[in-house]
């Protein structure tokens, strides 16, 4: 059955090339993107590729944003959008770690909740929150954004619970994509380095934090997104979908590892 699916952050990544695969498979995709600049970029792809996307800027932090959705019967909701933050939490200004949650999370929810609105009372619908592994272990350096997605991963397992027990066929499951190269890990990890200075505890440390990033990154991050767009697809169309969709695999078992051993 082909459904109406809306995806935040589709402007690149993940989000962008989901939204190619689930158009590909027939479904009406609204596209949604954080402002008109990347909107007007990818309408014009579309265009160019023949792809019938529905684009338009939907910045889940603005109110007036969000209402935008009432204007759809969704089938599906991809919770996609999202914004990375780094640094010790030692000495990161927590201004910037609450900027994260209010993206990550708080925004999140109150984009949901619009949605499930119609869900509920249509008896039908999947809302899919894109998490991530980092919220499932503690990743130093990369807290503020791993704790908004541990937040997030428990949001969504408690909601998929609550709606059970009302019995409407809502359901909710979480996307947990591993380290993939899409250019947003690196983005995140230097961001720390705009704001430390020679008072960080951490000052003598930066040359051997950049090298161990660059490793880590080398090592695991996975060359394409088509893993975990596989797996984005497979729960969009799944009339139950599980509550955890993981890709690559190999880092999903590491993760179930690191957890079982305490690492």
């Amino acid at each position: 059955m082909k459904k109406t699916i809306l995806i935040t952050g589709a402007g690149s990544g993940i989000g962008l090339d989901s939204a190619w695969a689930l158009a590909a498979r027939g479904h009406r995709v609204i596209a949604t993107t954080f402002d008109d600049v990347q909107a007007q970029a990818l309408q014009a792809m579309a265009s160019a590729r023949g792809v019938p996307l529905e684009v338009f800027k939907l910045d889940i932090t603005s109110q007036d944003d969000r209402q935008k959705v009432l204007s759809f019967e969704l089938d599906v909701l991809i919770n996609n959008a999202g914004v990375g933050e780094s640094g010790s939490l030692a000495e990161v200004d927590v201004d910037r770690i609450r900027q994260v949650f209010e993206v990550n999370l708080f925004a999140t929810l109150e984009l949901t909740q619009l949605a499930l609105h119609g869900m509920i009372a249509r008896r039908r619908g999947t809302v899919l929150f894109v998490s991530s592994i980092a919220g499932r272990v503690p990743m130093p350096f990369l807290m503020p954004y791993s704790m908004s997605k541990f937040a997030l991963s428990a949001a969504g397992a408690g909601l998929r619970a609550e709606l059970k027990q009302l019995r409407c066929h809502v359901h909710v499951a979480l996307i947990e994509p591993g380290a993939i190269h899409t250019g947003f890990n690196q983005a995140m990890t230097e961001r720390k380095y705009t704001w430390m200075d020679p008072q960080s505890y951490f000052s003598a440390h930066v040359e051997r934090l950049k090298a161990q990033e660059k490793r880590t990154f080398g090592l695991l991050e996975a060359k394409s997104t088509r893993s975990i767009v596989a797996q984005i697809v497979k729960a969009a169309e799944a009339n139950r979908p599980k509550l955890r969709y993981v890709a690559p695999w190999i880092q999903g078992v590491g993760v179930r590892l690191a957890r079982i051993f305490g690492v």
